[in-house]
This record gives structure tokens, sequence and C-alpha cells, in this order.
């Protein structure tokens, strides 16, 4: 129904043709409001326009914060971190992407990103990329068949070293947080569709080569179709290698090869910054 503003006052009577000529009758017993152009007015229009814009507002709100705790790379507080992370701060894989590794140096090291480490003897094998790692460029890699062939379909289980230029999260986050965002990311697109519990035993700051990083160990355990081992021990080091770059140190030992972890330590105790 519509009333009339007469340019003073509302009209006391209503109609559901707005464009009839209003009867003259006495004013409304409301209060008045601030004048506006003489024409009809529906009941009630303000009240739903107000709720609408409320609720943009809210939605928009809700948008920004989101946005925002993704940028920042802000940890989910509704997630708990002994189970499979939200993939939100994950990047998509990129089909594109070169599986090369960068081009190595003729020194006995390991180069990837901004950082290396003495190359690894059998049982290690030689040098190869990878790009599955969450933000990781310019991957370098090296790993121990563990289990090959384990689902009849091709897929193999390894133990792997490597080190890598970060890509997303460059000069947004520190190496505290990086590391947190590339093991949630890990624990999330590892392990297919398993539950992934995961027990952090380790997470501090350390030095690399006179660098600021952060180290974070996890425990992880799962159960994966006719894969004999259950779980693996995952480390993630984070290294401030400049204004604008971050590199990462990224190892995962199977708990059925537990002689290897001592390795994966010995790499981390002899990371470089390269010059």
């Amino acid at each position: 129904m519509y009333r009339y503003w007469t340019g003073t006052e509302w009209t006391a009577a209503i109609t559901a043709n707005p464009a009839t000529t209003p009867p003259p009758t006495g004013p409304a017993t409301q209060a008045p409001v601030p004048p506006a152009p003489q024409q009809p007015r529906k009941l009630g229009w303000w009240l739903g326009g107000t709720a609408a814009v409320v609720a943009l507002l809210l939605v928009l709100w809700l948008v920004a914060q989101n946005i925002g705790s993704i940028v920042n790379g802000t940890p989910d507080p509704t997630t708990s971190p002994a189970s499979n992370p939200t993939q939100n701060v994950c990047p998509a894989l990129d089909p594109d992407q070169s599986t090369e590794p960068p081009p190595q140096r003729n020194d006995g090291r390991v180069h990837g990103g901004k950082i290396s480490y003495p190359m690894l003897e059998s049982p290690w094998g030689p040098v190869s990329g990878d790009n599955r790692v969450p933000f990781a460029r310019d991957v370098a890699e090296q790993s121990v068949m563990v289990q090959e062939n384990y689902d009849g379909a091709g897929a193999s289980w390894v133990a792997s070293v490597l080190v890598s230029e970060l890509v997303a999260g460059d000069g947004f986050f520190s190496p505290k947080e990086g590391s947190e965002i590339v093991m949630r990311c890990v624990v999330g697109r590892f392990y297919g569709d398993a539950v992934v519990d995961r027990q952090d035993l380790v997470s501090k700051a350390m030095k690399v080569d006179g660098h600021d990083a952060w180290v974070v160990e996890s425990q992880l355990s799962f159960d994966i179709p006719n894969l004999e081992t259950k779980g693996e021990l995952a480390i993630v080091v984070v290294v401030d290698t400049g204004v604008e770059s971050a590199s990462l140190y990224y190892a995962s030992i199977p708990d059925t090869v537990p002689d290897l972890v001592d390795d994966a330590r010995w790499v981390l105790d002899n990371l470089k910054v390269d010059a």
C-alpha cells in the first residue's frame, strides 16, 4: 500500500494505486519527517532497503576478512593442526611448470632457490625436479625409492630432500608464517584423500648461514591403502634470503626407513645461502 507526502506531512489515507489523486484528508498521526519531493512512497520500503544495505556491508566485511587472512597467510583458527588443513591458502598445481631441476653448479652441492646443500651419495638418487611442491619454483630434489607401484597404478612412495625458491608469499610473510603455510599445504596435497594426523615436534627460529629462518618438524600419521608406511617425518625450513625472496628446504622421511632421518638432519645442518 502507498501513502502520500504533501511536502510537509503524510496524508492519513492509503491506496493501492499511487497514480490516483489523494483525498483531502488530514495528516497521519505519525511524526513528520524531513521534506522531500512530493511523490508516492511505499510503506516499509526504507526498512527493507536499510536491511539490504546492512546485509551487503556485512557480506563485504566478511569477504574482506577472508581475503586478508589468505593474503597474510593467517591460519584458520577453526582448523586443528592435528587434522587435514584448510586449502584456501594453497596454490593450484600448474601443469605447465617445469619438472626439470634448475641448472646445477659443478661444486658438489645441490642448488635450489638461493640455498644449497652438499649432494647426498647412494642410496640417494641424482638431482631431479618437482612441480608439486606448494609455492615452489626451481626445485632441486634427491630421493630414495621406498615402495614402488604401491597402488598397482604406477604410484611410488619415496623419501626426499629438496631445496627451492618460494613463489607466492615472497615479501609478505615471515619465515615462521611461511613455514606453517607450506607445511599445511604439503599435508593437504601429498596424501590424497587420506586423513593425516599431524603432531608438531619442533617449531622454532634458527639461522641458516647467518640468515633468519624458521624450522617446523612434524610427525605425520596416515593410512593409505597398500602403502606399508603409516607415517613419516616432515621437515620444513623457510629461509629469509632477501628483501623480496625466501627459500625452502623440505624433507620427508617415511617411518619404514628411519636410518634416512640422519641424512635429512645432516642436510639441514649444512644448508648454505648462495652468494
